[in-house]
């Protein structure tokens, strides 16, 4: 592969080589204003949306980006991007939907409407929010309230801070930002936003073991809900009453939980389903409780693999519409050499222009044939390693599920350690369900990147486990590769999460070490081990073994039963 300096000065002489062949001025084709094209495009991707056929919308909003030019025409280009992040929002694909809302924000500065700047910066705090990077989700709502917008979306805006806060737990600091809302005559006038409100400090006074006020702000916020029969909010409402009433009156919680389930799925939404189902069971006994666990299990496979389907279909809607520009750049090239080639029969020094023409046309196909083939192996790669990593996800969600129902099915549920055991599996895979976008989040490559690396190896130390770190702060990483750094942190979380599953390790020791031209990484545990010669690599180790040679290191493991489990790492700097 060409070094990127190298290929870029071979394009300017490549440039400079063309210019000096033609006798007139000429055009290029990314010049071309394609705006009315672009808008015919978001016009129709806008009717597949309005009737919910999200598929189609995603795949002629992102044919429209395609031909968008950012700089010429940046409007268009960041709400279709917006657009398409808010439909991966809609399918709980946070991640892919971060990916796609960050191509906008080179190209902000150039937009003169600030309603799309904000509707930017809110989809991303959205998207931290529901990946609990909760620091990052107030940060772009306050960069949304900074905007030079109406005052509607600056509450909006601060709205959305208070929500955060309130996952975070900081009841206080959330009231705080509630209470003068409710006095502003934009929320008043705008009963979705205002019943919201008052069901939202409601709940804060219930977390804070205020009932006189809580029940206050919730049956006010009740009220404005049933006059305007919204059937999501009021949902909301009974969720927060049944929190409420759980422990002092478990009779009227149930009456509740039992009201909000059914909104929830009146207006199919499945998440608020899932939270009602868990409350339920939690508040349910004998054959009622067998029921809405089994409907529960149901639920939980079932969204999991619409969504996963519908990542899957964005994912590959992306990487065709790639594929195909890059084909479309292919038969450009061609046209342009064969116009040089007619170019050069009007030239009077014929043998200086075809040694012109010769170079030129070597050095296009040189450069376009390996930026096309880099990119193609770079997105199948990531389509490939997308497809891979949901597989292994559904796959071990699907394992938890199945054994949860057999225990279901197969136990009598009136036996209290049967029933904690049961509330036990249902929770541990609402767990998983949960984690699944916050596990495959981006890794921080910059110079706090030693910082996050700590953090996460922390976060496998329990008081059954030992954790030791040794020549870690020694490394200078900013010298180091991001590709290289992002590949060390997933095989450490890749054998630390094989400890924790496997080896029943109480102490485990990783040492750092730089030598002149390389990385050594040695890990050590006390676990039970394994026999070397007998292992079959499972996905686990046969993910480190793959990322370590992809950037030209060497591995081995080094294992006995009973003698604990050794790795050794090795890569070039």
């Amino acid at each position: 592969m060409i070094p990127p300096k190298l290929r870029a000065s071979l394009y300017i002489i490549t440039f400079l080589l063309f210019l000096s062949c033609q006798k007139k001025d000429s055009t290029p084709n990314n010049t071309k204003n394609t705006k009315a094209e672009v808008e015919k495009l978001i016009t129709i991707a806008d009717s597949f949306f309005e009737n919910k056929k999200l598929d189609s919308s995603f795949y002629y909003y992102n044919k429209a980006k395609f031909i968008c030019n950012p700089l010429k025409d940046p409007e268009n280009y960041v709400s279709t991007l917006n657009r398409m992040a808010i439909i991966q929002q809609s399918q709980a694909d946070f991640v892919g939907s971060e990916s796609t809302i960050t191509e906008a924000l080179p190209y902000l500065k150039y937009v003169k409407n600030s309603l799309h700047v904000w509707n930017t910066y809110i989809t991303l705090g959205t998207n931290f929010l529901n990946t609990y990077d909760y620091k990052n989700a107030i940060l772009y709502n306050q960069k949304a309230l900074q905007l030079n917008t109406s005052n509607f979306k600056k509450l909006i805006a601060k709205n959305n801070i208070a929500v955060v806060l309130i996952q975070d737990k900081r009841y206080n600091e959330a009231l705080e930002i509630f209470l003068p809302l409710i006095t502003k005559k934009e929320v008043i006038k705008n009963t979705a936003f205002y019943g919201s409100l008052l069901d939202n400090i409601g709940l804060c006074y219930t977390k804070l073991d205020e009932s006189q006020m809580a029940l206050q702000y919730l049956n006010k916020g009740l009220e404005v809900k049933q006059k305007t029969k919204d059937t999501n909010g009021l949902g909301k409402t009974y969720a927060h009453l049944a929190e409420f009433y759980e422990k002092n009156n478990p009779p009227l919680a149930k009456k509740y939980m039992l009201l909000s389930y059914k909104n929830f799925s009146e207006v199919n939404n499945p998440e608020e389903r899932l939270t009602l189902l868990k409350l339920i069971i939690r508040n349910s006994s004998n054959q009622e409780l067998k029921n809405y666990s089994t409907i529960y299990i149901h639920l939980v496979d079932s969204i999991f693999e619409i969504r996963q389907k519908a990542k899957n279909e964005f994912a590959k809607i992306k990487y065709d519409s790639k594929k195909e520009k890059n084909e479309n750049l292919k038969l450009r090239t061609h046209k342009v050499q064969n116009e040089l080639q007619l170019e050069k029969q009007k030239n009077k020094n014929i043998i200086s222009y075809i040694i012109i023409i010769i170079s030129l046309s070597l050095l296009l196909a040189l450069y376009f044939y390996l930026t096309s083939k880099g990119n193609k192996e770079k997105i199948e790669a990531t389509y490939k390693s997308e497809t891979r990593i949901a597989k292994k996800l559904h796959d071990e969600l699907a394992n938890d599920i199945y054994h949860t129902m057999a225990f279901a099915e197969n136990k009598n549920l009136s036996i209290t350690e049967n029933k904690e055991q049961l509330l036990n599996n249902l929770d541990a895979i609402y767990s998983r369900t949960r984690d699944i976008s916050k596990e495959n989040n981006p890794i921080v490559s910059n110079e706090n990147y030693v910082f996050y690396l700590k953090e996460m190896i922390s976060g496998f130390n329990t008081p059954d486990i030992n954790l030791i770190l040794n020549g870690l702060d020694t490394i200078s990483w900013n010298d180091i590769e991001r590709n290289k750094k992002i590949t060390l942190y997933r095989v450490l979380q890749e054998l630390l999460v094989n400890m924790t599953k496997h080896s029943k390790a109480t102490l485990v020791g990783i040492n750092f070490k730089k030598s002149e031209k390389n990385i050594e990484i040695n890990y050590n545990d006390n676990g039970k081990g394994v026999d070397v010669t007998k292992m079959i690599l499972k996905s686990g180790l046969h993910n480190v073994e793959t990322r370590i040679l992809n950037i030209k290191g060497k591995i081995d493991i080094d294992s006995a039963p009973d003698k604990g489990f050794k790795v050794f790492i090795k890569f070039p700097i």
